[in-house]
């Protein structure tokens, strides 16, 4: 009790002597794998400024998302509600999905909102469009938008353009769409987006926002997933052929000089001291794409899976003055975010049922998380079967195993397709801190004193399944080719006439 009474002093008395609410500014990356970073020990990542958040912020050791894919994960992450919750699975969104994050859901945009924040939102949304734009951000509490409503791949891009101009990117993507649009609110801007300039003009839309709110004094909610690193990967001539790492490493150096430029507006205006700074990302690494797909350091497996290498993500809080630098071994989540900010804020949280726990004493007193648990669902989840997997202190369970097609190639063959859905019971056992690859279950013949941990774990999971309560899905409503975003709606023939500049 002491140690929260604490934290919440020194942090309101941070924010009376600054005399304004706090900024917050949230990063997302897309299919980062644990081991992707320089600060989390990749030795070929260029990320310098993602490794200052780090050096001078608060590392996450053991920092997990809600699905091994794009879609529910992003729910999640601005809800604090499993995707189940908002009913936004299976899978992800597609261009022309009828469905989207319905409107009774609560972003932490919206959580802002009432106490005079500045909303704006750039970068991949992947929460839907539907029809008129019902779910874009600008009808999710932002004020502003500049973005791709979707994944980049989602369109005829097998033609995107890497620098120099003579040289292709790596990878196909989906034909017989129209092709990306660059969406400024619910207005077209360009179709299709010119990528080797996006990251520029999201630089720029960013840093205009960052300055036109502080010299307006209003605080301000900046929400950034970005494009990099998902596949097929691609970069600007500032950083294009400027990494070790190929295509991939490009990507997050383009990511990463935007992060070094959010900074350089922060302080240019005042109010890097008054702005916390949360990086983390969706889901784990493209393992198919071998090593243009990411990495997942030591952990198993990858995107579309519930071992560790899709669900465990990098983490990183930076709040000069307010977060002393240090890691954290707590168990946290994206769930875990909305309430943050809106104990930070002082903002009152939704009237539903949350997921998340306020982290507040992890950032400011580098104590003990509120999170007793950690349950991960796949990519397409059931009442039949329920949570996959549970993690319970450094303890995870798994009561479902399947491989995924986003984790082929490597040489474990349980991350692969053909590892079909396997039930364990009694569950898979693992010690995380001891093995984290999730190479070698425990056994109740050896360890006879974890009898007990396994009945609690199987408590917990049973109660779970039964407290929660699906909402419809919102990728079960299918899809209209006419919902797909087109500049020039009445041309013919589409989906090829979708284009303008």
């Amino acid at each position: 009790m002491f140690s929260v009474f604490f934290a919440t002093l020194i942090l309101v008395l941070a924010v009376r002597s600054l005399g304004t609410s706090p900024n917050f500014i949230l990063l997302f990356a897309d299919d980062l794998g644990f081991g992707d970073l320089g600060c989390y020990g990749h030795p070929s990542s260029l990320t310098p400024n993602l490794d200052r958040l780090a050096s001078d912020g608060l590392r996450f050791t053991d920092f997990y998302c809600t699905s091994p894919v794009c879609s529910p994960s992003r729910a999640s992450l601005l809800t604090g509600r499993y995707q189940t919750r908002s009913g936004v699975y299976p899978g992800v969104l597609y261009p022309g999905s009828r469905g989207g994050l319905p409107l009774n859901e609560t972003t932490i945009a919206e959580v802002l909102k009432p106490l005079g924040y500045a909303t704006a939102a750039i970068g991949k949304w992947h929460l839907g469009l539907g029809l008129n734009g019902t779910y874009l951000p600008t009808r999710q509490g932002f004020d502003s938008y500049l973005g791709v409503p979707y994944s980049h791949d989602m369109g005829p891009c097998q033609n995107l353009t890497c620098f120099p101009p003579d040289v292709k990117c790596y990878g196909r993507c989906d034909v017989g769409v129209v092709t990306v649009p660059l969406m400024n609110n619910d207005v077209i801007e360009q179709q299709p987006v010119n990528f080797l300039d996006l990251e520029r003009a999201y630089s720029d839309f960013a840093t205009d926002f960052i300055t036109l709110s502080a010299r307006r004094q209003q605080p301000f909610f900046l929400y950034y997933p970005s494009h990099h690193t998902h596949y097929p990967q691609y970069a600007g001539p500032g950083a294009a052929g400027h990494s070790l790492r190929g295509p991939f490493g490009d990507a997050l150096l383009e990511f990463d000089t935007t992060v070094g430029n959010l900074l350089s507006s922060l302080e240019q205006n005042g109010v890097l001291n008054n702005t916390l700074i949360f990086f983390t990302a969706d889901n784990g690494p493209e393992l198919m794409r071998m090593s243009r797909g990411g990495n997942a350091g030591s952990l198993k497996c990858g995107k579309g899976t519930t071992y560790e290498g899709g669900m465990r993500e990098p983490a990183i809080a930076y709040w000069p003055g307010t977060i002393r630098p240090g890691v954290t071994h707590e168990l946290a989540s994206t769930l875990d975010i909305l309430p943050t900010i809106a104990g930070f804020a002082g903002a009152k949280l939704p009237s539903v049922q949350l997921d998340g726990v306020d982290m507040t004493d992890i950032l400011v007193n580098h104590g003990k998380s509120k999170r007793e648990a950690m349950m991960f669902y796949p990519t397409d989840p059931s009442e039949k079967y329920g949570i996959f997997a549970l993690r319970l202190g450094k303890y995870k369970a798994h009561f479902y195993t399947r491989g995924a097609a986003h984790s082929e190639t490597t040489p474990d063959q349980a991350c692969h397709i053909t590892a079909f859905l396997t039930a364990h019971d009694p569950p898979l056992l693992f010690d995380l801190e001891a093995d984290p690859s999730e190479n070698y279950p425990l056994s109740l013949q050896e360890h006879p004193e974890l009898k007990l941990l396994l009945e609690k774990i199987q408590s917990l999971k049973t109660q779970f399944d039964a407290s929660m309560v699906f909402g419809e899905s919102q990728i079960g409503k299918g899809s209209d080719p006419e919902l797909q975003p087109c500049c020039n709606p009445h041309c013919s023939p589409k989906p090829s006439c979708c284009q303008c500049r």
